[in-house]
């Protein structure tokens, strides 16, 4: 797996955003290389539905290595949905 793509703890407190740059949430933990992210309220159901989250009701969701293209300065940018 690339550095670019391999999640730490350090990676907390980043944001989520899409191949167009749209926020779609912040990291809030990190287990084993799999981010934990808050959405972002203005997230859409067609993107929640696009990275396989399900109902709102969840306070998290996980973001898997195969959907990372780049972890950067204060971003985990994703590959396109």
């Amino acid at each position: 797996m690339s550095d670019e793509t391999t999640l730490t703890t350090s990676d907390k407190g980043k944001k989520v955003v899409t191949d167009d740059n749209q926020v779609i949430g912040e990291v809030v933990d990190i287990q084993g290389n799999r981010a934990h992210v808050e959405p972002d309220p203005n997230v859409t159901d067609a993107i929640m539905s696009k990275l396989g989250w399900g109902s709102r009701t969840e306070s998290t969701f996980e973001v898997g290595p195969q959907q990372i293209d780049a972890v950067v300065q204060d971003q985990i940018r994703l590959k396109p949905l």
